[in-house]
């Protein structure tokens, strides 16, 4: 009998009415040959959330949602809880899969995005954890750009974190033996994790398109208020884990910086913010890393100087595509 393995799926969630419903179909709605166990971990939403996530229950426990896997288990909570990190692991040590991934309440699946990791996982049992491409969506969810995934180098990561969290999924063996999240952390909790896991297991890269990344002005990724806090937690998992300061991680910290401390007609001028911005980098990771590392020259390429620019706010604001 062919492997079909349960692939436990969690979703934290806290007033994102808008759009949880889309996020919730986007799971249910997946058609393959394994078993899905759904779990949301809602951290005590004030909005309509919970009233969302009933009317679904209701509707698998009815019978009246159509089916389209080995079978859904689903479960979910309500309550106050510490922050992303700390849900999530309410939801991981209710799972029972032996394939892991988490779902932000305001992204979705792609159709045949579980079906693609269980192929994959079936066919390459060694992987500790794939991760798949990903899109750029508005609140719409209307598709505004390409998460710049690519092929695994470890050592690269320490500059781009070029694994996206909602296109990612883990083997449970994997996440328990490295100690799971790190509940201190807010922000980048899942770069510090890919780091870990890929350390000490198989990572493969699927180039396919399994999920859609939304950015919207209340996102936390997105808004302003808290990219620098954004910034310096990932510099700083970066310095712990790779014992230096790679300048892209400097300058993702230095950017929302510069642009409140510049005047603002400046601040305004996108040459002169990438100006001061890199001028800043420049003598903070001189000064972090005490001169030039050969590991940083080796990764001055132009395109990799591309992907420093073209940060999350540009791709909100640009009309590309690409």
């Amino acid at each position: 009998m062919p492997y079909t393995p349960i692939i436990s799926i969690v979703t934290p969630s806290y007033n994102q009415g808008e759009f949880i419903a889309e996020t919730i179909e986007s799971v249910l709605g997946q058609a393959g040959d394994f078993s899905m166990e759904y779990i949301i971990v809602d951290g005590g939403s004030t909005d309509d959330s919970v009233t969302v996530i009933r009317r679904y229950d209701e509707l698998l426990k009815q019978g009246t949602w159509p089916v389209s896997c080995r079978g859904i288990t689903f479960r979910w909570l309500s309550e106050k809880d510490r922050g992303q990190s700390h849900a999530l692991m309410k939801g991981f040590r209710m799972a029972k899969g032996e394939i892991f991934a988490w779902l932000n309440s305001d992204d979705i699946y792609l159709p045949g995005s579980l079906q693609s990791a269980t192929d994959f996982f079936r066919n390459h049992p060694e992987t500790g954890l794939l991760y798949g491409d990903a899109d750029y969506c508005d609140a719409g969810g209307n598709r505004i750009g390409r998460y710049r995934t690519e092929a695994f180098d470890f050592e690269k990561l320490a500059w781009f974190n070029f694994i996206c969290q909602p296109s990612t999924f883990f083997r449970r063996e994997p996440f328990n033996e490295v100690g799971g999240l790190n509940e201190s952390l807010r922000f980048a909790l899942d770069y510090d994790l890919w780091i870990r896991i890929t350390r000490r297991f198989p990572c493969r890269h699927l180039p396919q398109v399994l999920s859609r990344y939304r950015l919207h002005d209340t996102s936390k990724t997105v808004s302003d208020a808290t990219l620098h806090a954004n910034g310096e937690e990932a510099l700083s998992v970066a310095m712990n884990h790779f014992g230096w300061a790679p300048l892209p991680r400097v300058y993702n910290a230095c950017h929302p910086l510069c642009r409140r401390r510049l005047p603002p007609f400046l601040a305004k001028n996108r040459g002169v913010l990438i100006l001061a911005t890199l001028l800043h980098s420049l003598f903070r990771s001189l000064r972090l890393n005490r001169g030039i590392r050969k590991k940083e020259l080796r990764l001055l390429t132009r395109e990799n100087f591309k992907k420093i620019f073209r940060n999350r706010i540009n791709i909100m604001t640009s009309s590309s595509q690409s």
